[in-house]
């Protein structure tokens, strides 16, 4: 239940860290002529962003080793959601399943 709690914990606030950015990254474009509006980040474009080859073994693994459909369409439409659900609402059900008590 702990490690529920925890990992939801960490999922949660690195969500809540993606929109901050995205807002931030808003913010600091408002001033200029080129603004295009608010964006938030695809989880597959912070994921490269942070770490292009991790994102390229996990590609290669599942593709090769696990099952091929499952990385186009599943992971690959979830890896074009925005980075904030993809982390953010995991988190919330792993916090929500830790928070209850056995009776």
């Amino acid at each position: 239940m702990v490690f529920l709690r925890v990992a939801g914990g960490i999922l949660l606030l690195a969500g809540i860290a993606a929109l901050g950015f995205d807002l931030w990254q808003y913010v600091q474009s408002s001033g200029q002529s080129t603004s295009q509006g608010f964006h938030l980040t695809a989880a597959g474009e912070l994921w490269y962003r942070l770490s292009p080859g991790t994102l390229n073994l996990t590609q290669a693994v599942t593709q090769r080793y696990v099952l091929p459909e499952l990385w186009d369409p599943v992971l690959l439409t979830v890896l074009l959601w925005p980075a904030f659900l993809v982390l953010a609402v995991p988190g919330l059900i792993f916090f929500a399943l830790g928070s209850l008590r056995r009776r």
